[in-house]
């Protein structure tokens, strides 16, 4: 459970503001979002693929700079 502790003095503004970067570095809420539907196993293969063939051209793209 992502946890953040107030400091003393400090906006429950600026605190909130830290708790959603923690969980967004964490990656909390894209597992919850992946996790809504039910996705097979050859889905799951075709997107991760299909990533790693864009990640792919993007560093032959920028290989050169």
């Amino acid at each position: 459970m992502t946890e953040i502790k107030l400091k003393k003095g400090e906006p429950v503004e600026k605190a909130l503001r830290r708790l959603k970067k923690k969980v967004d570095r964490e990656g909390i809420l894209k597992e919850a979002r992946n996790h809504r539907h039910y996705e097979k196993p050859s889905e799951r293969r075709r997107r991760k693929l299909k990533v790693a063939r864009f990640n792919a051209m993007l560093s032959a793209r920028y290989a050169d700079l």
